[in-house]
């Protein structure tokens, strides 16, 4: 028997690479503004850290609290008006949901990035009525770190958190899931900070690269 009913995944940086729409929403705010645009790959390690993050990037900790307000808000429409020009899943994630749904077993989305972008991206991509749970930053009152949204997002699937795993490419992710009570795994594959150590954050395993995932779990695959 398998110890795992469902594996839930974060969005940004674990099942989805949107660096390329974010990083080009926010290169087009800066070009609105008459500044240089920021180098790909320099920002691309703190996608996962939102939109206020990027923007901090973007405009550093001296802007006014108003003007800070616009480019948040203008920074948001752009992306969301083509949310999946070029984001897709990470290579390995498409052939692992489909081997997950051939063994029978639900997957889900757990993430901090609000429902009215979350949503029509994943539609967009073909996952969202394939997802056995979605839960976004808005979906409940708390977010992770709170352990809250992976509860909830069991609760929905059907399952409890001790018998899911928990992918992400961020400390939260794994500190919510281990609070939770599920097992967690880093996708080293996602957007992790240069500085940032995730032989610290006190996961059941790393992962360099989708496949690797059926190594954590007690499921016999097909030959």
């Amino acid at each position: 028997m398998r110890d795992t009913d469902a594996v839930l995944f974060d969005l940004d940086g674990t099942l989805i690479d949107t660096a390329p729409d974010l990083i080009r929403a926010l290169n087009d705010v800066l070009a609105a503004e008459g500044r240089a645009p920021l180098d790909y790959e320099a920002v691309r390690p703190h996608v996962s850290n939102g939109a206020a993050a990027l923007l901090r990037l973007a405009f550093g900790d001296t802007v006014a609290g108003d003007e800070t307000a616009h480019h948040h808000r203008t920074f948001l429409e752009r992306y969301a008006r083509d949310i999946a020009r070029e984001s897709r899943p990470f290579p390995g994630i498409t052939a692992l949901l489909d081997e997950l749904e051939a063994q029978g077993m639900r997957w889900g989305v757990v993430t901090n990035k609000p429902g009215w972008l979350t949503e029509p991206l994943l539609e967009a991509l073909g996952l969202r009525q394939r997802a056995a749970c979605i839960v976004s930053g808005d979906s409940l009152s708390t977010r992770k770190p709170d352990p809250a949204p992976i509860h909830y997002a069991c609760r929905t699937a059907g399952t409890i958190a001790s018998r899911a795993i928990y992918v992400g490419d961020a400390e939260r992710d794994i500190v919510a899931g281990r609070a939770a009570g599920s097992r967690t795994l880093v996708a080293l594959f996602g957007y992790i900070e240069p500085e940032a150590d995730p032989a610290t954050w006190g996961a059941d395993g790393m992962i360099e690269q989708p496949d690797e995932l059926w190594r954590h779990l007690a499921v016999r695959r097909e030959p």
